[in-house]
């Protein structure tokens, strides 16, 4: 018995249920469309029939063109070109379907090939034929000559490179795997797309085709329409001329409208979807957002555009419309570029802030800097200083100063602010120990008193921190007045300075380190260089050149001559290596320089001789043997020489003499050893020192 649903036929059930699923399906349905398409071709097809194919035809060429419009890249649609086959080979049945309706009825009037085409024909024309057919042409050379053309060029190039990229990308691919930063999977997707990439743009440089022979059919088609027509409805219907020409003519040219138009919506439809390249995204963003978002651009138009308007003869009205919307959408895009840069700072600035604060390698904190000046949070003003000499700029002429007069490059000094000083205090550091402190008064001027007989003024009486002398803190209203009086006046930054300038001056010895005399070395000229060479390390060592340099600038004498220094060090080393016996071969060959440093006003050398009773003396204390000799002098004796010896300078200094001790070749070095400790500033040369031209003037005798 037969199932509901299904007729038997001669014993046997036929399912109607499993035709309809097999007809449902896609192939089939696609199968039978293409079917009908071509029986088109053949089959005549009645008015009302045809106005719903070409509502279809309308509709589909606008389904096409927004889907190539909205999609995110192109391979997203890469059933164009069978799309697009198919769009052509219906708008080819629906033209050859109108052609014969137009062939066979157009001498019955404008309705004879559906509503449709009526409708197009009358509206286009606007009862003139002329303007329909110009119409017609204009919009056939928009499609074959611009649009077309231009989309088939572009797919043509993009298949060629397309291609031409082929094996480095694929090898890219193939890099990407074997290094690790893809897996299996990702690499067969990436070899997926570039062969979908490769067939579309190789299949849209064939369809372009169907899109010109598309045209070139619709123009033919035309002109076959109106010369048919014309001849059928003369000769065989026997209408006048001016009939046929007005019904065949309006049919035509309608016909070719409605044809061509869903043609330049899917040719157009072409053109964006290869002329897209490598924009991803809607086509509002590959056009609106990088043609509409610039402000500067939207600037630019918007004068062009006002300068436009107000050329003569020019439309006011629309120009400086478009100028005021150009205008408004460049005040929104600046404001938002302005925006999104302040975004970016501000995660910069978290992520900035997010980052943990790297610590300081632990090395950093063996580090110890040469020079060093600590400023109380008074004395800051000092180093962003506008109206006078910043700090910074005083002791870069000190160091300047230095090296000039002693031939020594002074380390770079570092200037930082310490919250535990007071706040008008200063220290000065050298090699991370304190060798000077004091307090400044930055608003006042200090007054000194070097001649001790000046008036007594008001002021802030405090001890001068460089050589202890008294001193009067004046205000501004009071420096005049001090001058007038005897008073040398400075500010408070040159008394640091200055106290600055006499600490190196006292630690140069200190300060030269062995990278500096290996600079020192290198910077000699080529002749000297290789007397350097010669004589280390047979002869002296580096350090040991060091030793004596530090020897010299401990008694504050200029190494600027450095040439003549390794000549006398290559004399005295070829005879001992004992390097205070080579220091002092090294200062009788300074002997001019040595005598020229310390002339007086007259150009003569004062000096207090140091007496034969005290030579001997010294002389018979000395005990050892070469480097290891020691002055071994009684402290009775001691200090009846200290006593002696201030005695002597005291006299000489209330003449206004600056004179120099002057002692025999053997005792120097130990007399200078011991003055140092209360005269510092007393010179102590021997008389091999003393120049052979140099005069001399005898202040007394110790």
């Amino acid at each position: 018995m037969a199932q509901a649903g299904s007729v038997s036929v001669g014993g046997g059930g036929f399912d109607w249920n499993a035709l309809t699923k097999l007809f449902v399906r896609g192939e089939y349905a696609l199968g039978l469309g293409v079917m009908m398409l071509v029986m088109m071709l053949i089959i005549p097809i009645p008015a009302f029939l045809l106005d719903f194919l070409l509502a279809i035809s309308i509709t589909l060429s606008v389904l096409i063109l927004m889907t190539a419009l909205l999609i995110q890249k192109p391979l997203e649609f890469s059933a164009f070109p069978s799309v697009l086959l198919l769009a052509t080979l219906l708008r080819l049945a629906l033209n050859i379907a109108t052609t014969r309706l137009i062939l066979a009825h157009g001498h019955e009037g404008p309705e004879a090939a559906g509503s449709i085409i009526q409708a197009f024909g009358n509206f286009v024309m606007s009862g003139n034929f002329v303007i329909g057919v110009v119409v017609f042409i204009i919009l056939i050379i928009v499609n074959f000559v611009v649009v077309t053309k231009g989309s088939g060029r572009i797919a043509e190039v993009a298949a060629r490179f397309t291609l031409d990229a082929m094996p480095g990308k694929q090898m890219a691919i193939d890099a990407d795997l074997s290094a690790g930063m893809i897996n299996e999977e990702e690499a067969r997707r990436r070899r997926r797309e570039l062969e979908g990439e490769s067939n579309f743009y190789g299949a849209m440089d064939g369809a372009s085709k169907f899109v010109r022979g598309d045209a070139m059919a619709g123009i033919l088609i035309t002109f076959i329409n109106v010369i048919g027509g014309m001849i059928i409805g003369v000769a065989q219907m026997g209408i006048s001329f001016e009939e046929a020409a007005s019904s065949y003519t309006l049919l035509t040219v309608g016909d070719g409208i409605v044809s061509q138009i869903p043609a330049l919506i899917v040719s157009v439809a072409a053109g964006m979807l290869v002329s897209k390249a490598g924009v991803e995204g809607a086509a509002d963003k590959a056009i609106g957002v990088q043609l509409f978002t610039n402000p500067q651009s939207l600037t630019m138009a918007g004068v062009m555009a006002l300068f436009a308007g107000l050329l003569p003869g020019m439309p006011i009205i629309p120009f400086f419309g478009l100028a005021g919307i150009c205008g408004y959408f460049a005040w929104r895009g600046f404001q938002k570029q302005g925006a999104r840069d302040d975004e970016k700072l501000a995660e910069a600035a978290a992520v900035q802030r997010a980052k943990p604060i790297p610590e300081p390698p632990i090395q950093e904190s063996l580090a110890v800097d040469e020079i060093k000046i600590e400023l109380g949070f008074g004395l800051l003003g000092f180093i962003n200083e506008t109206t006078g000499r910043k700090l910074t700029d005083q002791v870069k002429a000190v160091r300047r100063q230095i090296a000039s007069e002693f031939g020594f490059v002074v380390p770079q000094v570092r200037i930082i602010d310490n919250l535990e000083l007071g706040s008008e205090d200063y220290r000065i550091l050298i090699k991370e120990v304190v060798a000077g402190r004091g307090r400044l008064r930055p608003q006042f001027y200090l007054a000194m008193d070097s001649s001790g007989t000046a008036p007594a003024i008001t002021g802030e009486k405090v001890n001068e921190p460089v050589f202890g002398l008294p001193a009067v803190w004046v205000d501004d209203t009071m420096k005049e007045n001090a001058a007038l009086q005897g008073y040398t006046i400075v500010d408070a930054a040159t008394v640091l300075t200055t106290h600055f300038t006499e600490l190196v001056k006292e630690n140069m010895a200190e300060l030269l380190t062995f990278g500096s005399v290996k600079q020192l070395i290198e910077d000699l000229p080529k002749p000297q260089s290789a007397l350097v060479q010669d004589i280390t390390p047979g002869q002296i060592t580096v350090s040991g050149i060091q030793r004596i340099l530090q020897n010299l600038l401990r008694e504050r004498i200029s190494i600027r001559d450095f040439g003549t220094i390794l000549e006398a060090i290559a004399e005295a080393t070829s005879a001992s290596t004992d390097l205070l016996s080579v220091t002092e071969h090294v200062r009788t060959r300074l002997g001019r320089q040595l005598c020229n440093a310390n002339l007086d006003a007259s150009g003569a050398l004062p000096i207090i001789a140091l007496s034969p009773v005290w030579e001997q003396t010294f002389a018979e204390a000395l005990v050892g043997v070469g480097a290891d000799r020691q002055l071994a002098l009684e402290p009775s004796r001691l200090h009846q020489f200290v006593a002696d010896l201030r005695n002597a300078f005291e006299r000489a200094g209330q003449s206004g003499d600056t004179p120099v001790l002057l002692t025999s070749a053997g005792v120097r070095p130990y007399v200078r050893s011991l003055v140092e400790r209360f005269r510092p500033q007393t010179i102590v040369m021997s008389q091999n020192e003393v120049h052979p031209k140099s005069r001399l003037r005898s202040a007394g005798t110790v």
